[in-house]
């Protein structure tokens, strides 16, 4: 190979490093993610407490199509910085400390990615599954409807964003 690697041992200091800090990378990921996607909310929740004022007012009317160009627009702009940790981190890594460090990153970073997104996507479930549970068997209007549709609210990206 390029690299001039026949084998790798995890227990040697670079790949061991690189190990440590590739099992850090998933959960960096997840929780960029999980931010791009609070900010893309409030951004949305922001807009639509202004058209439903206006409305009142009697100056506008309700837009949606603003609507979707702030999710378009989110989408995009807030998955810039998740993508470059992905992307650069591996030739950072590599430029700086070789490529023994890399295959530590990319072994850590597979080992821990794995069990985070079994968690991610179970936990974030769960809580979905509460809610609906809840809803079924004790109805709407109660406390513990009003605890499991938080729940739900951090459920929810954390299994179809960071799972």
């Amino acid at each position: 190979t390029r690299s001039n690697l026949s084998f790798v041992n995890l227990l040697a200091p670079f790949e061991l490093c690189g190990l440590f800090l590739g099992a850090t990378l998933p959960y960096a990921f997840s929780a960029m993610t999980m931010k791009a996607v609070g900010v893309a909310a409030n951004k949305m929740v922001q807009e639509i407490r202004k058209q439903i004022r206006m409305k009142k007012e009697g100056k506008g009317k309700l837009d949606s199509n603003q609507c979707i160009a702030i999710a378009t627009d989110a989408a995009l702009n807030e998955m810039i910085a998740p993508g470059l940790l992905v992307l650069l981190t591996p030739f950072l890594v590599g430029y700086l400390f070789g490529p023994r460090a890399v295959a530590g990153v990319l072994a850590g970073s597979l080992v821990s990615g794995v069990q985070m997104a079994i968690s991610a996507s179970n936990s974030g479930g769960a809580w979905d599954n509460a809610k609906k549970y809840i809803e079924l068997k004790k109805g709407k209007n109660t406390l513990q409807h009003q605890a499991s549709v938080i729940g739900d609210t951090v459920g929810d990206p954390l299994k179809d964003t960071s799972g």
